[in-house]
């Protein structure tokens, strides 16, 4: 059974029971007539989601719950700070890149696979459940609160942003953060010296083997805006990485800079890693040779991110092949 089949069959009961608890607590202690958490004295606005559904949400939102570790990103990225939020890609905590910023923000559940109970305890007021397409995890997700799916799977970074901000109704936010963004990027372009325009591999390291991010994925489209290029066996599009190479085909990862990372701090993929890089077939690769390979933090490099994650890529980058 899938995990959507689960959340499907129990979730909308669990929702119903949890909500109605919810708001007799609320009338009793309050003396008034049971209301939502969801809603918002200062109005409401309709958006629309990356979906092209047009959503209701409050005009000032209070209480936002990012079901995404690039919702997440996102939100913090605006100064706000989440009443909840998921574990990031196949990861037992939210993104490691976001270091203390993460400090007090409670975990409702895996990436695509949340609490009902817990999102329901969170009591939002606006869920930014990007990535989600599932119609009965949305479904159970709206009579929580207004949902807004703010990115599909080819949604890039920037758009993604731009929907999560207006949810928020912050879109002169956002447009300041790119801004930086840009500043930033400019910046270190100019630093690059003779890095500029040099070939960069950009490898998450799994259990089975190494893949190599595709040419769309959140991390490529950084190093792109760099005006770094990518090697020619690393031009598979898509959104995500290729599939696994074997040992004897590690010569598709090399580049004049290899990146290099894995989505868990520990475990299976780590340990590959690290029996793999003292192979004769590893140390032969050129970025080996020359001392650029740069360990990255897998979670940031190799799954989706919003302008935070994307400024620590700049800044990756930065330290790894600007002149000092």
């Amino acid at each position: 059974m899938t995990a959507s089949a689960r959340l499907s069959r129990r979730g909308l009961g669990l929702v119903a029971a949890s909500l109605a608890a919810l708001v007799g607590l609320s009338a009793c202690s309050s003396g008034q007539s049971p209301v939502t958490g969801g809603q918002d004295a200062g109005g409401k606005r309709t958006i629309t989601d990356a979906l092209g559904k047009q959503v209701e949400v409050p005009a000032n939102p209070q209480r936002v719950l990012a079901l995404s570790e690039q919702d997440l990103d996102a939100v913090l990225a605006m100064d706000v700070k989440p009443v909840g939020t998921v574990n990031g890609r196949g990861q037992k905590t939210p993104p490691r890149y976001l270091g203390d910023r993460l400090k007090d923000i409670k975990v409702v559940g895996d990436l695509s696979t949340p609490s009902m109970d817990k999102v329901v305890e969170s009591t939002p007021d606006v869920i930014l459940a990007g990535g989600v397409t599932d119609e009965n995890v949305l479904n159970q997700l709206r009579q929580v609160a207004p949902t807004v799916v703010t990115f599909k799977l080819e949604t890039d970074w920037k758009t993604a942003f731009r929907i999560e901000a207006d949810a928020l109704n912050k879109a002169d936010k956002a447009k300041a953060v790119l801004a930086d963004y840009d500043r930033k990027v400019q910046e270190v372009k100019g630093k690059l010296g003779p890095n500029a325009n040099a070939e960069v591999s950009i490898v998450r390291w799994n259990p089975k083997g190494p893949g190599t991010m595709q040419t769309q994925q959140f991390a490529s489209l950084v190093v792109a805006d760099l005006g770094l290029r990518r090697p020619a066996a690393q031009q598979e599009p898509g959104f995500s990485h290729g599939s696994p190479l074997s040992l004897e085909a590690l010569a598709k990862m090399d580049g004049d800079w290899l990146f290099l990372g894995t989505l868990t701090p520990d475990g299976e993929a780590v340990q590959a890693m690290e029996q793999a890089r003292n192979m004769p077939a590893f140390q032969q690769l050129k970025a080996v040779r020359d001392n650029h390979l740069v360990a990255v933090d897998g979670s940031l490099w190799t799954s989706r991110g919003g302008p935070l994650g994307a400024l620590a890529v700049v800044e990756d980058v930065s330290k790894a092949m600007a002149k000092s």
